[in-house]
């Protein structure tokens, strides 16, 4: 499934490359259950799903009016006899000749012989005589029976991951319930000597831990959960077990800090001795100390960097694309990219391609703008409060003016 560690120069491997070679050795989960419709958002399908009937299954007004017994585009000053009514839910119980009509109302069948609905606005009636008072065009206002799907439609494929939509239009096409991939087990291991609990008092050198809880919430966001958590010290022998104990009970392994090269650094070389390291370094700011690999027969590990800015990003760009294809996605979503212009000069110096993050804002002439604000270290996690985007920064690109235009990834969530 993956291949040995090997050796990288000391730029690390491009982001491209790494997201091929990541999704390259992901195997999806082949299980699956079956869910209501309720609690089968943001889940992926597991079985394709066809449709069993025509809907709405009858012609339909679009609109409050009156359907007539014909079906060629009525004429000014033309007239009918008024028969009956039909309402969504109370079809009118007869059919309809040439000279008939009967008052309709929105989503109301139309009844047999009727071929045309008049909007109720062009219609003078007189006792139970109607008459045509406008010009109408040539469009008769009527739903077809099978305007959603015909019998036997794709409704859904294998593989897709769903939205509101999605679901919404399952009901309205009469299925309650679905198959399912099971979602993957996520075990998160947060590494550092130096890591006390928020809301403890701080020994000296200590700082309170937090990339927990932005991974954790951050995955949540992303319809993931994390099954299991753990805080450990820098100690080899204690880490081994840890990892062991995640690879055991979970689909993917994911830690945070020690995967550098400093003299505490384990999670690296113990991966590589309990499974395989793939790759390791990215050509990336931040997050280039980043690992890729597997424990025990196979389960997926991903090592992201310990400041807390290269993880959440590192995370969005290689572990949220393989958690996707774990779960069976026929094709991970990335982040939609769009061009946008800086709102503002940005600093910077040539080196390695950067994702800053930004806000999404738009000028008096209705383009795009990034606004960069406050320090991009990554170390601050100040810099991912309302950020909307991921901006990208070419390797070579030193400092920008205000108005430099450049290619940005969206990381707000869609609705449906």
């Amino acid at each position: 499934m993956f291949g040995s560690a090997e050796p990288y120069g000391r730029e690390g491997l491009p982001l491209e490359e790494a997201r091929r070679r990541v999704l390259a050795a992901i195997e999806p989960i082949t299980a699956s259950s079956t869910v209501p419709l309720q609690d089968a958002l943001g889940r992926v399908s597991a079985a394709a799903v066809l449709a069993s009937a025509a809907v709405p299954g009858f012609p339909a007004s679009i609109m409050d009016g009156y359907a007539l017994g014909q079906s060629h585009q009525p004429k000014l000053g033309e007239t009918w006899k008024l028969k009956g009514r039909s309402a969504a839910g109370q079809p009118f119980n007869g059919s309809l000749a040439n000279g008939d009509a009967i008052r309709i109302l929105t989503g109301a069948p139309l009844p047999d012989g009727a071929g045309w609905v008049l909007p109720q606005e062009l219609i003078t009636v007189d006792g139970n005589t109607l008459q045509l008072a406008q010009e109408t065009s040539d469009r008769p206002w009527i739903r077809p029976k099978d305007e959603e799907c015909r019998p036997g439609d794709l409704l859904l494929a294998a593989g897709q991951r769903l939205g509101s939509a999605d679901l919404a239009r399952l009901a309205g096409c009469g299925i309650a319930e679905l198959a399912v991939v099971p979602q993957p087990r996520i075990g998160l291991l947060i590494s550092g000597d130096e890591l006390v609990p928020p809301g403890t008092a701080r020994h000296p050198g200590a700082i309170w831990e937090s990339n927990g809880t932005l991974l954790e919430t951050m995955l949540q966001a992303l319809g993931q959960s994390v099954t299991q958590r753990r805080v450990v010290a820098d100690q080899p022998n204690t880490l081994r077990q840890a990892l062991l104990d995640l690879a055991n009970d979970c689909d993917v392994v994911v830690s945070t800090g020690g995967v550098s090269a400093g003299d505490t650094d384990w999670i690296r070389p113990l991966v590589a001795e309990l499974g395989a390291v793939d790759f390791w370094k990215l050509f990336l700011r931040p997050g280039r100390p980043f690992a890729f690999g597997s424990i025990g027969e196979g389960v997926p590990f991903f090592g992201l960097p310990g400041n807390p800015v290269a993880a959440a990003v590192t995370a969005l760009q290689l572990l949220w694309p393989a958690l996707q294809a774990l779960e069976g996605q026929i094709e991970p979503e990335l982040f939609p990219r769009v061009m946008v212009e800086l709102a503002d000069p940005l600093s910077r110096r040539p080196g390695r391609p950067e994702l800053a993050r930004a806000r999404l804002d738009t000028n008096a002439a209705g383009a795009l703008l990034a606004r960069v604000d406050g320090s991009q270290a990554s170390s601050r996690i100040g810099s991912l409060q309302r950020a909307d985007l991921l901006l990208e920064l070419p390797a070579e690109a030193g400092s920008l003016q205000s108005g430099t235009r450049l290619w940005a990834q969206v990381i707000r969530q869609r609705i449906f």
